[in-house]
């Protein structure tokens, strides 16, 4: 029986886990301040909860994949209620690959501030949890509302995170961060009134049955909504020319935040896949068609002016966020190409890059911690204690994130390289790729050459950082090594992606497991001249 319930409940909590997971810790309190007394014991106890759910997170995400992987639509339906009129949750395979990257990032995060970086402010732990609520209920809602719903969820999270261990530059970029995110919600929510009002409903599955048979005007609302939906994501994801925002905002935040942040822009990735790739183009009509001229030009474009801060960057903070916003634009090449083997190697490409972004940012933090008041600057300072470790790190995460043989950011651009072979704009595509990364090379040689061999004779200061120096290199290599696992496990991994990519080609099948397999269901709020002014009394409830 408890296997059963587990099996019908499963869906749901990726949401319930880290929520309950976020009120149990408040309940607990956090005391923070010191390693002793009722102090240590309240942060003891935060860790330890915070880390049991953690792992619970990352098996039951495992759990889903597996799952979802024999090709089947998990559809939780909360309440009984039916779709399209109720609240629906649905795995996949993208949505379970997105879910089990999340925890793959997020329990290496707790490790490292558990090492001591989250005594630094109040209630990190609760707070972390929420946002992997938001991260979690973004991947598996169905309803487009809902998506916005778990957006703010995360947002007023990472805002809490953004300025934890406080500090006047994070307080800076903190009120741009908001505004920015503010106003994309905004936006956000005239973009789903303008698809609500021509369709009727904002699950994705029915939204995705109607927006094929729109003409007229009521077409070209949802072509407005399409677009306007392109700016909300592609802030969330950095897509130029939104994504000016990210390096000083990932640059600014603690190490661990940052690392974490690193899944963020994903979600706006994620959500231009499903929205866009799947549900506007499932009857390949004029709204489909709205975002499909702008996306691989504004792809590819990111990837430039990302590798081009590369080599501007004078910290190496700036200079991993500079990483990130390259890295989606590569991704989102992909993505904009329409084909399934080119979403799969954008799918491939985007596991990689995330967990490369997020070891580079904790590495940062160690690496500025030896180097003295120079901190993580572009500057000559002194020689770091270990030199031969950290040095093989940054060059692990460099040649992976710059795409050198035989590292899985290589694989996932020659899987790109290889799905745009015939395309029309295959000779955009392997400019960009080859020349992004061959920029990014040296732009990272470059940092790397400062760092190391540029030093000055002077004494190191002590260790500043918030925890041991083994535990958090182990947390580092740890991210890296799971990277390069990638290579070892790259049959299977495409296998997947590529399996994934298909499975967002079948539309039929995402309707029939979301809306059963009967007649279209009743819709008494919408008239037969497709405006729901023009009802008349028999359909109205």
């Amino acid at each position: 029986m408890l296997l059963e319930l587990w099996r019908v409940h499963a869906p749901v909590l990726p949401v319930v886990l880290p929520l309950a997971t976020a009120v149990l810790l408040l309940l607990l309190g956090d005391r923070t301040g010191g390693t002793h007394g009722h102090g240590g014991r309240a942060v003891a106890r935060q860790r330890v909860v915070s880390g049991v759910s953690a792992l619970l997170g990352l098996a039951l995400a495992v759990s889903l994949l597996v799952r979802a992987d024999a090709g089947e639509w998990l559809v939780y339906r909360l309440g009984e209620w039916p779709a399209p009129f109720g609240i629906v949750l649905v795995v996949d395979r993208l949505s379970a690959l997105m879910l089990v990257l999340t925890a793959a990032v997020a329990l290496p995060v707790w490790a490292y501030a558990s090492g001591g970086w989250d005594e630094q402010g109040r209630y990190f732990h609760a707070v972390f949890h929420l946002q992997w609520m938001g991260l979690n209920g973004a991947f598996v809602t169905g309803d487009l509302f809902n998506l916005f719903v778990f957006f703010e969820v995360l947002l007023i999270a990472s805002y809490v995170l953004l300025v934890h261990g406080h500090g006047r530059e994070r307080f800076r970029v903190g009120v741009h961060y908001v505004v920015l995110n503010l106003s994309a919600s905004g936006i956000f929510l005239v973009a789903l009134g303008l698809l609500y009002a021509v369709t009727g409903t904002l699950n994705m599955a029915d939204v995705g049955q109607r927006v094929a048979s729109l003409q007229g005007a009521e077409a070209a609302l949802a072509q407005t909504a399409a677009l306007l939906l392109l700016v909300v994501f592609g802030l969330k994801a950095a897509l130029l020319p939104l994504g000016f925002w990210l390096p000083a905002t990932y640059a600014a935040a603690a190490a661990p935040v940052a690392a974490l942040f690193a899944i963020m822009t994903k979600v706006g990735v994620y959500a231009i896949i499903r929205v866009h790739v799947s549900v506007l183009s499932a009857g390949a009509g004029t709204v489909a068609s709205a975002t499909a001229d702008w996306l691989l030009p504004l792809a590819l474009l990111t990837a430039v002016v990302g590798v081009a801060g590369v080599l501007a960057a004078h910290s190496l903070s700036r200079l991993v966020g500079s990483l990130t916003v390259a890295s989606v634009g590569t991704m989102l090449a992909g993505v904009a190409l329409f084909s399934v083997q080119a979403l799969s190697a954008a799918l491939y490409y985007l596991l990689h890059s995330t967990l490369v972004v997020a070891a580079l940012f904790l590495l940062v933090e160690v690496i500025a911690a030896q180097r003295g008041p120079a901190g993580d600057r572009l500057q000559p300072a002194p020689a770091v204690r270990e030199p031969a470790l950290l040095g093989l790190l940054l060059l692990l995460g460099a040649a992976s994130a710059a795409g050198l043989p035989p590292l899985p950011g290589f694989l996932g651009k020659v899987m790109l390289l290889q799905a745009s072979h015939g395309l029309t704009p295959q000779a955009w595509v392997w400019a960009v790729v080859i020349g992004v990364g061959f920029a990014s090379v040296v732009g990272l040689a470059r940092a790397g050459a400062i760092v190391f061999w540029h030093v000055e004779p002077t004494p190191t200061e002590a260790w500043p950082t918030a925890g041991r120096p083994g535990h958090l290199l182990a947390v580092i290599a740890a991210l890296l090594v799971m990277g390069g696992a990638m290579v070892v496990a790259a049959a299977p991994l495409r296998a997947y992606t590529l399996a994934a990519a298909q499975q967002l080609q079948d539309h039929a099948g995402y309707v029939r497991a979301v809306l059963g397999d009967g007649p279209p269901s009743l819709r008494p709020y919408r008239g037969t001249t497709g405006s729901p002014l023009h009802t008349s009394p028999e359909e109205r409830p």
